[in-house]
């Protein structure tokens, strides 16, 4: 019998354990949480009789042991603990001919800023600085639809560079797509990472109306933001950028959208920048690791893990005061962090389980000359290439490559308990640093594994709040 992974952790007084494969999550007593040390799967109705002689337990009664253990042999029994790889791991998809459902379209590969970090070479992929003609757009509308076949549900994110640099070409295609998606059944859902600089009241409007989710790139402190993301002439973006932030936040009503920024080796106590954020009015916030070489200044490394852990630990606790103990003080509302949204009640999210984020797969990006790629942060890499829209996607080993699931053929994934919520990470990432993307990304793995721990933690608050 092939018996899985289990994690435990302490966190904000609660002894937590998480069985990997059925994604169930407990609150155990710390007696439990001992004993737990001491057992391996199978585990047998009857309690071995050396598990009460054990001198760490030497200060609880017999009868208090034996009902823990009862309460573990239970948790087996009814495959909640140390539960069977699930037959879904193993399920063959056919990537290649899997429908696509969701297009980066990189309307402007051309930028205002100048972020010191830029995966992107400040907007410009490494290429001539280039905005995408209409008729490119348009071309691009028709194969999403044309390769989603039966999905109903698409997204078109409208990504740069800044998007906003060809807005008038955005425009037209949100009317073109509307008009296309009616024709042939299909709901479009349009999205928009900015950075902000050209915001005015027109175009938060139209953006409010057209787009179902908004990215608002800020570090956080304006001293950070302004150090990280200045414009062209070297000087600071803050205050050019937050009214317009504050303004389309405001007006967005019930629609999504977050404020995203990256934190660097320059300011590892990012949860000040989260908490700038939130002070600002932002109740929608992701912060999140960028990733450079080593021998950037920028580089988070593994010397910085520990600063990085204790950072997610105070932004939990801070969390669950606003969010759970209700501080009244008004400077300190409630706010949801992106990377602690988990859905406990549906467990580790199928989806992820074998596709991962869906990039080469269910997801491509498209340049301004028409060229497809797995994803946005292949685009500067021509060895990706998978296609165009005119002929289609013709590199069928490179595509392939992008449907085997790092849960399923690396052992650093096989190993790790909490390979369904991530899927293996980002391909990127993995390329980046191993040359192979399916090889993890070490300290992305590390950060990972910390932020599902500290959104466990906040969930059981939740539920306790609701018994």
């Amino acid at each position: 019998m092939n018996y899985g992974l289990i994690h435990k952790y302490t966190q904000n007084g609660y002894f937590i354990l998480i069985d990997t494969n059925s994604g169930t999550v407990h609150a155990v007593t710390e007696l439990v949480y001992k004993l737990l040390d001491h057992i391996t799967p199978p585990v047998s109705k009857q309690m071995p009789s050396e598990l009460a002689k054990l001198d760490e337990l030497s200060g609880y009664d017999r009868e208090l042991i034996e009902e823990a253990y009862d309460d573990i042999y239970q948790l087996f029994d009814e495959g909640m603990l140390f539960s069977t790889l699930p037959e879904l791991e193993y399920a063959k998809v056919d990537y290649e001919n899997m429908p696509i459902k969701s297009m980066c379209l990189h309307i402007a590969h051309d930028c205002n800023m100048r972020c010191k970090y830029c995966f992107a070479e400040t907007g410009s992929f490494n290429r001539a600085r280039k905005l995408m003609s209409y008729e490119v757009g348009k071309e691009a509308i028709d194969f999403l639809i044309r390769e989603s076949k039966g999905i109903k549900h698409l997204e078109l994110d409208f990504f740069g560079g800044e998007p906003l640099l060809n807005f008038d070409t955005v425009k037209r295609l949100v009317e073109y797509g509307r008009q296309e998606e009616k024709k042939h059944n299909k709901i479009i859902r349009f999205t928009m990472t900015t950075n902000g600089v050209l915001l005015d009241d027109d175009t938060i409007d139209f953006l409010n109306k057209e787009m179902s989710n908004i990215v608002l790139s800020c570090d956080g402190r304006k001293c950070v933001n302004d150090t990280m993301r200045p414009m062209e002439d070297g000087s600071g973006s803050y205050d050019l950028i937050m009214p317009g932030f504050k303004k389309l936040a405001a007006q967005r009503g019930d629609k999504d959208y977050y404020i995203r920024g990256t934190y660097t080796a320059k300011n590892l106590d990012f949860s000040r920048d989260v908490l700038a954020l939130a002070a600002e009015g932002f109740d929608q916030i992701s912060v999140e690791p960028v990733v450079l070489p080593d021998d950037s200044p920028y580089a988070i490394k593994e010397e910085h893990l520990h600063t990085l852990f204790r950072e997610y630990e105070r932004l939990t606790r801070e969390m669950i005061k606003r969010n759970h103990e209700k501080s009244h003080l008004p400077e300190a509302k409630p706010f949801n962090f992106f990377h602690f949204m988990i859905d406990l009640d549906a467990g580790p999210c199928v989806y992820k389980r074998m596709k991962g984020c869906g990039s080469g797969s269910e997801y491509i990006s498209v340049t301004p000359e028409g060229d497809i790629y797995p994803c946005h942060q292949f685009a500067d890499k021509p060895e990706f290439k998978i296609g165009t829209l005119k002929d289609g996607i013709t590199n069928k080993e490179v595509k392939s490559c992008f449907g085997r699931c790092p849960i399923t053929t690396s052992e650093q994934c096989k190993n790790c308990w909490a390979k369904f919520y991530c899927g293996g990470g980002c391909a990127a990432n993995n390329y980046s640093f191993n040359k192979d993307i399916n090889v993890p990304y070490h300290i992305g793995c590390e950060l990972e594994r910390k932020r599902v721990e500290c959104a466990i933690a906040i969930k059981l608050v939740e539920a306790f709040e609701e018994q």
